[in-house]
C-alpha cells in the first residue's frame, strides 16, 4: 500500500500573510485559514470554524504575498508537515500545510478585483489541462457502438 498525504482547503484567512525570508534567502510566506464545518447539536445545526496554518514557500509565496489579505476566500492544496521540537525539556510538535498550489476565490479582505482576476488567469493556465490533455472525439460516430451503459 502506498502512503498518501493530501489537504485541499477551502477557507478565508484569519490574518494577513507575513513573507520571511531564511537565512540562505528562501521566501517563506505563513497565513491561516478557517474552514467552517456543520455539525449537529441536538435539533440544530452549527458551524465550528477550525484554523490551520499554512505555509507557501519561494517565489509563489513572494508572488502572492501581496493578495493573502485577512478575509480573503482561497483555497488550498498541499500536504501536511509535522514540525518536532524540544523547548524547557519537553517534546513540542506543531502540524503545518505546506501548500503547494494556491487559488484566490475573491470575496471581502482587501485588494481589487482586477488584479485579483489576473492572478486567477494567470494561476490556471500553469495547471496541467486534463481536458486538453484527452482525445475527444469530432462526433458521435467516433464512439463504439458496444458502450455498455
Amino acid at each position: 500500500m502506498v502512503d498518501l498525504n493530501h489537504v485541499v482547503l477551502i477557507g478565508r484567512l484569519t490574518r494577513d500573510a507575513e513573507l520571511k525570508y531564511t537565512a540562505g534567502g528562501q521566501a517563506v510566506c505563513k497565513f491561516s485559514v478557517a474552514v467552517n464545518r456543520r455539525k449537529k447539536n441536538g435539533d440544530q445545526w452549527e458551524d465550528e470554524a477550525n484554523f490551520f496554518d499554512i505555509v507557501l514557500w519561494g517565489k509563489q509565496g513572494e508572488t502572492l504575498n501581496q493578495y493573502l489579505l485577512k478575509g480573503k476566500m482561497v483555497a488550498v492544496d498541499g500536504e501536511l508537515r509535522q514540525d518536532r521540537w524540544q523547548q524547557d525539556g519537553q517534546n513540542r510538535s506543531k502540524v503545518e500545510i505546506v501548500a503547494s498550489f494556491i487559488q484566490l476565490l475573491g470575496g471581502s479582505g482587501g485588494g481589487s478585483g482586477s488584479s485579483q482576476g489576473n492572478y486567477q488567469d494567470r494561476q490556471v493556465s500553469q495547471q496541467p489541462s486534463y481536458e486538453s490533455s484527452r482525445e475527444s472525439p469530432q462526433n458521435s460516430s467516433d464512439f463504439a457502438d458496444d458502450i455498455p451503459f
